[in-house]
């Protein structure tokens, strides 16, 4: 695997994080114990003076965080959680930010909230992010480009807009029938893959 024309396999995390790489895991994301500006001051960051500048940024981009700086890690809330460990990638300054299942365990209201913030703050840094994410409906909202991967491999890619109109990404991830109306279980049928996947 490479980063910008360099190997990145095989090396410790911390080098890749120095290289830009950043990666917000699916679980384990905080220091229970450490309050939330103990977690933002924990990850690799080149001198004090710019983790200062981005702890800032964190703070502005998640303004809860702010009120919630002395407060320890394990005491808040699952978004809580994901707006620290979101911000614990930020003040690390990726150039690429990897995001592994943002909504697992959250509230819609609040993964649509972060969804809206990730949007925002890629605006803001120019970041790229790759998204893994099994909420399709949440993804597609907020994605450029999208994959669908069944079984470890590529199936159908396209453009959000692209993935959102095709029939069987309405039907088998957004629970919609060929007439917009919500598909039920009962109505989601066994089926097999078909060369339409890839027309």
């Amino acid at each position: 695997m490479t980063f910008k024309g360099r190997r990145i396999e095989n090396r410790p995390p911390h080098e890749i994080t120095r290289l830009g790489v950043v990666l917000v895991p699916e679980r384990d994301k905080v220091f229970p114990n450490l309050t939330v500006a103990e977690n933002l001051a924990a990850p690799f960051a080149p001198s004090a003076q710019r983790r200062s500048a981005s702890e800032e940024f964190v703070y502005h981009a998640f303004p809860r965080l702010a009120d919630l700086r002395r407060r320890t890690a394990g005491l808040l809330s699952g978004g809580e959680r994901q707006m620290l460990a979101l911000g614990s990638a930020l003040v690390c300054r990726p150039e690429l930010l990897l995001v592994d299942e943002l909504s697992l365990g959250l509230a819609p209201a609040i993964v649509e909230e972060l969804m809206a913030r990730l949007v925002q703050i890629r605006r803001d840094l120019g970041l790229t992010m790759v998204l893994v994410e099994q909420n399709a409906a949440a993804a597609l909202a907020v994605a450029d480009y999208g994959y669908v991967l069944e079984n470890g491999r590529c199936v159908l890619d396209g453009d959000s807009a692209r993935l959102r109109g095709h029939s069987d990404i309405q039907e088998f991830y957004l629970g919609q029938s060929q007439g917009g109306a919500r598909a039920s279980y009962r109505a989601v049928k066994q089926y097999r893959r078909s060369r339409r996947w890839y027309g």
